[in-house]
């Protein structure tokens, strides 16, 4: 089952080694992690996605809990939370098939942030399964590079 968990940190040197080096330990593998700044310079947010147990993510939690640098650790219920992702795609753009793929970005309200004369590099902004579909429908053109963020998400509504 997947797990999305969000874990504050002291925003120090070597704390996302120590977290990501406990889930190495345990044999988990993170399918997605991204990491960066809150509101307050001090504190980093950690979201990761792990494909795990319940009772082996309890375990986890109180492993990361024994790691000096963690303020928070929260499990993300994915039926309440916000999600999203950043993917930038390079795909194959002859003077052809040029018009096709700017039909698809309009529909997807995607953005083009590089035209060259034989490729663009689409930015997609969204959920999982919104640029899955995107990526499906331009394979055919031909994918040159595909490059993905981790999964970021927040809890719906105001904190209780």
């Amino acid at each position: 089952m997947k797990h999305i968990i969000s874990v504050m940190v002291e925003n120090k040197s070597g704390v996302l080694a120590k977290v990501a080096g406990l889930f190495s330990r345990r044999g988990f593998n993170i399918d997605s992690l991204a990491v960066g700044p809150t509101d307050d310079s001090a504190i980093s947010r950690i979201t990761l996605v792990v494909n795990a147990e319940n009772h082996s993510i309890e375990q986890i939690t109180k492993q990361l809990y024994k790691l000096i640098n963690v303020i928070k650790i929260q499990e993300l219920n994915p039926s309440n939370i916000v999600e999203r992702e950043l993917v930038l795609i390079k795909v194959s753009a002859d003077s052809k098939t040029r018009p096709q793929i700017l039909e698809i970005v309009n529909i997807f309200r995607v953005n083009i942030v590089d035209v060259g004369k034989k490729s663009l590099v689409i930015e997609i902004t969204g959920s999982n399964r919104k640029v899955k579909a995107l990526e499906d429908l331009l394979r055919p053109f031909g994918i040159l590079e595909l490059v993905r963020t981790g999964k970021i998400a927040c809890i719906r509504g105001v904190k209780g």
